[in-house]
């Protein structure tokens, strides 16, 4: 192209990205290149912000950035980063929320102390963990993500525990019976996922909650699949044990009797941190009750939940010898449970001398007027307790009015359930009128929890 020619295509070129430098009216040039465009060349910074994002994984920069760069990497990286670069380098909010979110969906981090990293590995191991299969996942699964994970998870709710496979015994046509002796001797390492191999290892765990089960199975249930096995019980006790700074522990739906509570009482004497204990839904007994009041006594548990086992009376009478010692316990939970009269009034014995245990609840314990009248008593010398529930237990009209002359004489109890009890309505509306001035006096307002349903 001549220079003249040249000139002139920049004149056209300026002219039509600043119309006001000529008063004519001009056209826009056509590029001969089609990929050329007016928009701003990037600076180079942002390519460089850009090159980061696109090489994270083999090389993270992140820390050594500027606050606004750092904002911008941020941003655009994918939520499906290997953990291994991102778990012990990133800790923007932000971040982890877009990971939780990819992967779960719109979820609620409230109940995960407003923490989304938290969240999400809590959930990423709870996953782990409910999916492992005895001798067929490898172990490595879990303890590689430990180093990962243990500075943020503070909570582990394992909703499931798988069995091992159970593979059908194999016979050979040449040495049938050599075969089937071989077979009987073959059986998996585990019978659930070993606690042993991650309990220590997670420094700021507080809570634990487990259920020996599996979810959904459908059309192939069998026994085995809801079996918390003597094995699996001893190696949860030792797990137990060597996390020191566990405080709540539930094991529930998951079959754990006498023996295996024993077992785990033994294991948890001593412990320095557990305040919580819930082994509701279970076929604890009068033995295991015995173990646990062992446990009241050396612990410094602050609740209890038994509900819906097998104690009867002795194992209520053991609970209340340890209660009428207790200093530190404020909720006692023993729903849907044996107790009868005799457990009854033993705790209402126990209650006279307690002065620390604020919820008690004894519904449907097949009690009658000599447990109403062994609680009223209790109720005239006791300041503490604050919320009773004696639902579904045949109190009779009797009953209650011995409750009625009780809980007159008693300034701190605020609720009292007395459904399908057979108290007669004057007595009922007598406590009620009772309870809500003691409320008033205290400030207090009723409160109902999800285990009060009758």
């Amino acid at each position: 192209m001549s220079e003249s020619n040249l000139i002139k295509t920049h004149s056209r070129f300026y002219l039509s990205v600043n119309p006001a430098a000529d008063g004519r009216k001009m056209r826009s040039i056509i590029a001969e290149d089609p990929e050329w465009s007016l928009a701003e060349v990037p600076a180079l910074t942002k390519l460089c912000l850009q090159c980061i994002v696109k090489n994270f994984t083999e090389k993270p920069i992140l820390d050594e950035l500027k606050p606004s760069h750092k904002s911008y990497v941020l941003e655009r990286l994918s939520p499906s980063l290997p953990l291994t670069v991102t778990a012990n380098l990133i800790s923007d909010e932000s971040y982890w929320r877009r990971c939780t979110e990819a992967r779960w969906g719109p979820s609620d981090v409230t109940a995960y102390g407003n923490s989304w990293k938290r969240m999400f590995f809590e959930r990423h191991l709870e996953g782990i963990i409910e999916l492992f299969i005895p001798d067929v996942t490898d172990t490595r699964t879990v303890l590689e993500l430990v180093p990962l994970c243990r500075n943020y998870v503070k909570r582990l709710k394992i909703s499931q525990l798988l069995p091992p496979i159970k593979e059908p015994p194999r016979f050979d046509e040449d040495d049938e019976s050599d075969c089937v002796s071989d077979a009987g001797s073959d059986g998996p390492s585990v019978d659930h996922f070993d606690f042993q191999i991650l309990l220590d290892k997670l420094g700021n765990l507080e809570e634990l909650h487990l259920v020996y089960g599996v979810k959904g199975c459908g059309m192939n249930f069998e026994w085995n699949l809801f079996e918390f096995t003597f094995r699996d019980c001893e190696c949860l006790a030792k797990a137990l044990k060597s996390c020191k700074t566990l405080q709540v522990f539930s094991v529930h739906r998951s079959k754990v009797d006498d023996d295996k509570c024993c077992i785990l009482a033994s294991h948890l004497l001593d412990h320095p941190s557990l305040l919580e204990l819930d082994l509701s839904h279970n076929h604890i007994g009068d033995r295991g009750a015995k173990a646990i009041s062992k446990l009241l006594n050396q612990s410094k548990l602050k609740k209890l939940n038994l509900y819906n086992n097998r104690i009867r009376g002795p194992g209520a009478q053991a609970l209340a010898q340890a209660l009428s010692r207790n200093t530190t316990l404020t909720s006692l939970v023993l729903r849907l449970n044996r107790i009868g009269d005799e457990g009854g009034q033993a705790l209402g014995q126990a209650l006279m001398k307690n002065k620390t245990l604020v919820n008690l609840h004894l519904g449907a314990n097949k009690m009658t007027e000599p447990s109403a009248m062994a609680l009223s008593r209790a109720l005239v010398d006791n300041s503490t307790l604050k919320i009773l529930n004696l639902s579904n237990n045949k109190l009779g009209a009797d009953g209650g009015k011995v409750l009625e002359e009780g809980i007159s004489h008693n300034c701190s109890l605020v609720e009292c359930d007395l459904r399908l009890t057979d108290v007669d309505q004057e007595s009922e509306l007598y406590i009620t009128q009772t309870l809500r001035t003691n409320q008033s006096l205290t400030g207090r307002k009723p409160h109902h929890s999800p285990n009060d349903e009758v």
